[in-house]
């Protein structure tokens, strides 16, 4: 018997049928990991990061046949920032983005993709994608010559920093090294700009001053635009460089899949922040100081 989710049951049963409207108007950034068979039957379905190849292939055909067109992330943000807007018999744009850099991308995403003429970005923390095969959370990794060999087929990379730390612990320095350093890297293996980023680990939002910093941060490194685990779909007002996701596994069916993309799952995001928040203040108040954690990571 599957597991009990209250966000499904809040989604498909209350959420979905308030019709909020104005979805096609913002852009769907789904949030892919892995593409392989692992059950994760020790994981919660809502924090599960796998998705089987057999669903992946359905969710692409879900996009095509309801009018979507599965893109890049700039090619989405272009346009989500563009003035003109497609008529409305157009395909819907939904980018579609890969955390990590699993070899499982390209042996089961890559031809799914190719299947279903859909782009895709894929984040890459560079320490782990090597000339030969290299490990990252007890998954094998792409190589550079498949990486290399996706982009010649129209697939995007962006960084995911260099060794995938959490960066909320880490001293400004260190930051800024793991965004420049992964930069380069990326650039110099394939041979053009790399402008985009995605945060590893959750997004620490509740701690503005951190958020404000990070950006800046992501500002002086040359990047444009930086995903995270936000939920919810990007409107045109959004920051470029905090923008939302949709997070995607096996569990997400047809009905919960199509509901994601209209919309209808974004009020977990209130939630969500609110949880940060509470975490967020609770880890203040036990490390003594009277201010922003900031002052902890030496900002």
């Amino acid at each position: 018997m599957p597991a009990f989710r209250l966000d499904r049951l809040l989604t498909l049963h209350f959420f979905q049928r308030l019709g909020r409207g104005g979805a096609k108007d913002r852009l769907p950034i789904l949030m892919y990991h892995s593409i392989s068979e692992d059950p994760e039957e020790e994981v919660s379905p809502y924090y599960r990061v796998c998705t089987s190849p057999q669903r992946f292939r359905a969710q692409m055909q879900w996009l095509k046949d309801n009018g979507c067109c599965g893109v890049t992330l700039s090619d989405g943000l272009a346009w989500l920032d563009s003035a003109l807007r497609p008529p409305p018999s157009a395909l819907r744009p939904v980018a579609i983005t890969f955390d990590d850099g699993y070899r499982d991308f390209y042996t089961a995403a890559l031809p799914a993709l190719r299947q279903h003429q859909c782009g895709a970005t894929v984040f890459l923390p560079t320490a782990f994608i090597g000339h030969e095969r290299c490990r990252f959370k007890d998954r094998e990794c792409m190589t550079w010559d498949e990486v290399r060999e996706a982009q010649s087929a129209g697939i995007e990379f962006g960084s995911h920093t260099v060794n995938h730390p959490k960066l909320y612990e880490l001293d400004l320095p260190r930051i800024r090294a793991e965004l420049k350093e992964s930069k380069v890297t990326l650039e110099r293996e394939l041979g053009r700009p790399v402008t985009s980023f995605a945060y590893p680990y959750a997004f620490p939002s509740a701690d503005r001053a951190f958020a404000k910093v990070f950006v800046a941060a992501l500002k002086e490194t040359g990047y444009g635009c930086n995903v995270t685990t936000k939920i919810g779909l990007a409107a045109k007002p959004d920051d470029p460089l905090t923008l939302k996701r949709l997070p995607i596994n096996s569990a997400d069916d047809q009905a919960m899949f199509l509901a994601k993309l209209a919309g209808a799952y974004d009020w977990l995001a209130g939630p969500q922040e609110t949880f940060k928040m509470i975490k967020h203040l609770v880890t203040w108040r036990r490390s003594g100081l009277g201010g922003s954690l900031v002052s902890a990571n030496n900002f």
